[in-house]
């Protein structure tokens, strides 16, 4: 009779209160406990009431919300090897840090978008799937969501690599006139970084950065080509890193560089434009023939079955 009531109409309940009370208690064990001699002192009015005002004026998913948060990624990060939070870091730091987000913060996102993924689908659900199929559903749920920032992350990667490797040539031929005028290379950076704004500009940006702190030239170039990860970038900052030692003209290396980018970005394009007549057979084999074929023949198909019968009988 119990497992006839669990598997009916009292298993969504009954999942969810288990889930809410793993949840409280997870909060409950990672949350720290308050100091003893602060809640004295605000009782007997010992801590100052402005500095409480103040505290009480933060938002209140400032002050509980994302603390407890971030004392839960630092928990699910403690359990990750040093090397996936070494390579997540990188990852973010390709993607161009979106929101500021540490490894921490992503990770505990998946988890946390994992939870309500799989959470929402079983209370949304709960009423109408059979109890195996609902927990089948809500743990392909917590997959997807699992899954998706990561999917997400990739895609602005490979984004962000496609808008340095377009921005490339135009930028070498602005740092290319402002050192044939008498800039420095590092002035002219500057430069270049004022005049665009896009994630190149953003990396030539930092780099002047790191080079106002002391940081050498071809230190701080190579910090910026494994920050991005691409070809292109990389290869332009090995040639250059190279002329630096053996001393020669910056401006000369400019120009060639800017040639060749040039020359990648236009075979570049004659290769997306190649491959573009195969994406559009596929198209048209799975979109347009059959709507033609229905156009064309679906007035016919009735007289084909009349003759088809006829002929039978």
């Amino acid at each position: 009779m119990l497992i006839e009531m669990i598997n009916g109409a009292l298993a969504p309940a009954f999942f969810g209160i288990l889930v809410a009370g793993a949840i409280v208690a997870i909060w409950m064990s990672l949350s720290p406990a308050s100091s003893p001699r602060a809640i004295t002192d605000r009782m007997t009015g010992m801590v100052d009431a402005s500095g409480m005002g103040e505290e009480l004026k933060t938002p209140f998913v400032q002050r509980m919300i994302l603390p407890a948060f971030h004392r839960l990624t630092s928990f699910l990060a403690g359990l990750m090897p040093q090397k996936n939070i070494d390579k997540l870091n990188l990852m973010l730091i390709q993607a161009g840090s979106p929101g500021g987000l540490t490894a921490m913060d992503f990770v505990g996102i998946r988890f946390v978008l994992a939870a309500a993924a799989g959470v929402g689908y079983f209370v949304m659900m709960g009423r109408t799937d059979p109890f195996l199929v609902l927990i089948r559903n809500s743990l392909i749920a917590v997959f997807i969501g699992f899954m998706f920032p990561k999917l997400w992350l990739s895609q602005r990667i490979k984004k962000r690599k496609v808008e340095i490797r377009r921005a490339l040539p135009d930028a070498l031929d602005m740092l290319t006139i402002g050192v044939e005028a008498g800039l420095a290379f590092e002035s002219a950076l500057l430069r270049v970084g004022e005049q665009w704004d896009n994630a190149l500009t953003e990396e030539f940006r930092r780099a002047v950065s790191e080079l106002r702190v002391g940081v050498p030239r071809n230190e701080a170039l190579r910090h910026m080509a494994e920050r991005n990860g691409v070809p292109e970038l990389t290869t332009f900052i090995a040639v250059l890193i190279q002329s630096n030692m053996l001393g020669m003209s910056i401006a000369q290396v400019l120009h060639t560089q800017s040639e060749q980018m040039r020359l990648k970005r236009r075979q570049m394009a004659e290769e997306q434009a190649h491959s573009a007549t195969v994406k559009i057979v596929l198209v048209l084999v799975l979109f347009i023939f059959p709507a033609m074929f229905i156009v064309i023949l679906g007035p016919v198909v009735p007289e084909i079955m009349t003759s088809l019968q006829k002929m039978a009988q």
